[in-house]
């Protein structure tokens, strides 16, 4: 059988193991860095206090202001830290939020990025930004956007409440189950989504029923960077365009918009792309589509779009909003079609296909 492809591998350095955020410092210095901005959420304010002590006289401050869908105008108050404590790199502790904020500073700046994930958003390992203003989540691929080094610890997901488990989980397959169709997939990212994939049907129902798992973190942070740097080798298609049409216009929560939407987008493409799915589908013992709404229901991840107080009234704006500048699409799409998605993801229906 011949084959054609390009595959382009990330250039970032990954360093996975328990306890590695311990070298955090070291690889400020390896750098050549000597003044590193610690960022984090509001809500991790302290875990990225206590980081900057351990860093020592390498860490220059901390800015603890990241918030979900990367707002310009948090940016806009970020760059004005990095310009008073003369920072020469961002070390992002935490998860989507956080290292949504480092890549946007990298993206105006050049800036160094390390990344300390305390999620499985997988977000890390790609040059994609996506960031909001006016009410609008746009996107933005560039090579200055990709973090140079990313350092996992499963240490660090040890205490990540299982609800937050589930959704960031899901959110990093909807990485892997993109990629699997998608215009630039190849054979490298085609491996790396399905194992992926495997690695979170193995940990999530063990995370469920027991959190503390250190094989079940280890093995979930492992399909978090597999599904993410899936999503930074090949292009999006319509769930990230339909997710980023939700969050951006009407701040439904991140992770969770993907969770609810994955089994509908997968399902909605399966119909031109099913050769494509089955790998997936065999994991999941179904369709595609219903597998995968199986699979959520059975660890108790979010069902319906209406629990984030998205109203039915919503969805018409919705689809107009997600058919504007579409992404390219296996399957053409068009308003009625996207209505209807999101009418049954609104309803939580378990999709037939």
């Amino acid at each position: 059988m011949s084959r054609a492809f390009s595959f382009v591998g990330s250039p970032a350095r990954i360093v996975f193991g328990v306890g590695s955020k311990a070298a955090v410092g070291e690889w400020i210095a390896k750098s050549g860095c000597r003044r590193a901005l610690v960022l984090s959420t509001p809500h991790q304010r302290a875990d990225a206090e206590a980081l900057a002590l351990e860093i020592g006289e390498l860490a220059c401050g901390v800015f603890a202001g990241a918030a979900m869908h990367t707002p310009v105008d948090v940016t806009d108050a970020a760059m004005k830290v990095v310009t008073e404590t003369e920072a020469d790199c961002v070390v992002s502790l935490g998860g989507g939020s956080t290292t949504g904020l480092g890549k946007a500073i990298a993206y105006r700046t050049d800036i160094l990025q390390i990344v300390v994930p305390t999620t499985y958003a997988g977000s890390e390992v790609t040059p994609i930004l996506g960031q909001t203003e006016g009410g609008r989540k746009t996107t933005v691929r560039d090579a200055k956007i990709l973090p140079e080094i990313v350092i996992y610890d499963p240490a660090l997901t040890y205490g990540l409440p299982v609800s937050m488990s589930i959704t960031s989980g899901l959110n990093a397959m909807a990485h892997a189950v993109e990629g699997l169709y998608a215009q630039d997939r190849n054979p490298i990212s085609t491996l790396m989504a399905l194992e992926g994939l495997r690695a979170f049907a193995r940990s999530l129902p063990v995370i469920i029923k027991s959190p503390g798992d250190e094989e079940a973190r280890s093995d979930a942070l492992y399909g978090a960077w597999l599904c993410g740097t899936v999503l930074g080798t090949v292009g999006m298609a319509l769930h990230h365009k339909i997710c980023h049409t939700l969050g951006g216009s009407f701040d439904t929560p991140h992770a969770e918009t993907h969770a609810v939407m994955l089994p509908h987008t997968a399902a909605f493409n399966a119909i031109a792309a099913e050769p494509e799915l089955a790998g997936a589908a065999e994991i999941f013992e179904s369709s595609i589509g219903g597998g995968l709404w199986d699979f959520a229901r059975a660890i108790c991840a979010p069902l319906s779009l209406k629990e984030f107080g998205l109203t039915e009234a919503d969805l018409d704006r919705a689809a107009s909003i997600a058919v504007e500048n579409p992404y390219w699409n296996p399957r053409p799409i068009g308003r009625d079609s996207i209505r209807m998605l999101l009418q049954d993801a609104w309803e939580g229906r378990r999709p037939a296909n």
